[in-house]
């Protein structure tokens, strides 16, 4: 019984510090990811873009592993509808800008 305790406690250690090692090491290499300030990340819309706001939602989550990107949300002849809810997500986030579809010049 006292080795099978014995065994149970060596493995939960070394299993811990792998753990502790693995996480430190990730810390270390991931510090100094490097940015790409010229990245622009297109959502081409049109119609009702009944999808913009998940489609908005998956590339902010792409933008926090590419630090310096944005999103331009490229109007190809969306409804005012859809056109007021893209101009609210440009307006609320900085990184997010709204252009037209046949030019993108994002200042």
């Amino acid at each position: 019984m006292v080795l099978l305790q014995d065994g149970c406690i060596a493995f939960f250690s070394a299993v811990g510090m792998t753990t502790v090692v693995w996480l430190v090491a990730g810390a270390l290499l991931h510090a100094g990811r490097p940015t790409v300030p010229g990245l622009l990340l297109v959502l081409p819309l049109r119609g009702q873009a009944l999808a913009m706001e998940a489609d908005v939602r998956e590339l902010k989550r792409l933008c926090h592993r590419l630090p310096g990107a944005r999103i331009v949300l490229a109007d190809c002849g969306m409804s005012e509808d859809a056109r007021s809810l893209a101009e609210y997500m440009a307006g609320r986030a900085e990184n997010i800008t709204l252009a037209e579809g046949d030019r993108l010049a994002v200042e």
